[in-house]
């Protein structure tokens, strides 16, 4: 059996390293333009480029509400690895009851520029990008304008609505609670034990990211959200388990806040009128109070804000 202090020194090293190349290659997303078109869904979006962070840019979707009275606007944000077109049946939806509609792409995702790595921080500057660019256009009513995010993009909305102070609503689907989890949880998928190594490699992260997860983290940004937050979840999400959106709940402090936890996956609901139906009361009215409180057995439930 080997045992001089150099073998285990390179082994560790081995490892690391390896999780290293794992690790990189996982913070940049393969690009895909594959998806429905807004023509199929008869949306007239314009194809546009948003001025981004060092002079780079970002595809998007810009579907404008016709008619002479300013209208509001929601800015729908993809998760990791998807594109403009994944959100495009909400937007379809939003579209049809009045609102102006814009889907960008975060970078490294779809037909926006190249830079390095992707992560929740960038994804929210992109977010910050995408609604300072739509203020600008003719027409918006920017006193409501609001944000959905999914997956990674809703924890980036969650921590532009802890920044920010001109957004009217956030809504959050399929978000997880914490960035040091979701690494756990991808450690032990693939047997790395998270002391110390994967500790080791999660402080690599922050470093590479540029960011602590304390202070990105949904669990924390959530209570500090400067908009009213409506959070959505599906039972059978075996990506994010619905624990999360519990956490989060359970962690909102005095932030405004409702919870709709319904059956379905991470990336669809099992009842999407019903959703539907929720999202567009809840920006008619965001600060409303006229639902019912968590029952986690229901089909759907809606936790009243606080």
């Amino acid at each position: 059996m080997v045992s001089h202090p150099a073998f285990w020194l390179g082994a560790v090293a081995l490892v690391f390293w390896g999780l290293r190349y794992a690790l990189h290659r996982g913070l940049a997303p393969e690009s895909t333009q594959a998806g429905v078109q807004p023509l199929a869904l008869g949306l007239p979006a314009q194809a546009v480029r948003i001025p981004a962070v060092r002079g780079l840019t970002l595809f998007a979707w810009y579907v404008p509400q016709p008619g002479p009275q300013p209208a509001p606007a929601v800015v729908l944000l993809h998760g990791w690895g998807g594109n403009a077109s994944t959100l495009l049946p909400a937007a379809q939806t939003l579209h049809q009851a009045g609102y102006a509609v814009l889907l960008p792409e975060a970078r490294n995702h779809g037909r926006s520029d190249r830079d390095g790595h992707s992560s929740l921080p960038r994804f929210a500057q992109d977010l910050g990008s995408a609604l300072d660019w739509l203020a600008l256009q003719p027409g918006i009513d920017t006193t409501r304008v609001a944000a959905l995010g999914h997956s990674v993009g809703g924890a980036a909305v969650l921590l532009a609505a802890s920044q920010r102070t001109d957004l009217y609503g956030a809504i959050i689907v399929s978000a997880f609670a914490h960035p040091e989890q979701v690494m756990r949880r991808w450690l032990a998928a693939r047997h790395v034990p998270y002391w110390p190594l994967g500790w080791v490699v999660n402080r690599y992260v922050e470093w590479v990211i540029g960011a602590r997860f304390t202070d990105i983290a949904p669990l924390y940004t959530l209570a500090r959200a400067q908009c009213p937050v409506l959070l959505l979840h599906g039972r059978q999400d075996d990506l994010v388990p619905v624990d999360d959106v519990r956490q989060l709940w359970q962690r909102r402090g005095s932030a405004r806040v409702r919870l709709l936890e319904c059956d379905g996956t991470h990336d669809g609901f099992d009842d999407l009128a019903v959703v539907s139906r929720h999202i567009l009361d809840f920006l008619r009215a965001p600060d409303e109070v006229d639902v019912q409180s968590p029952a986690h057995g229901a089909s759907s439930a809606v936790a009243p804000v606080a």
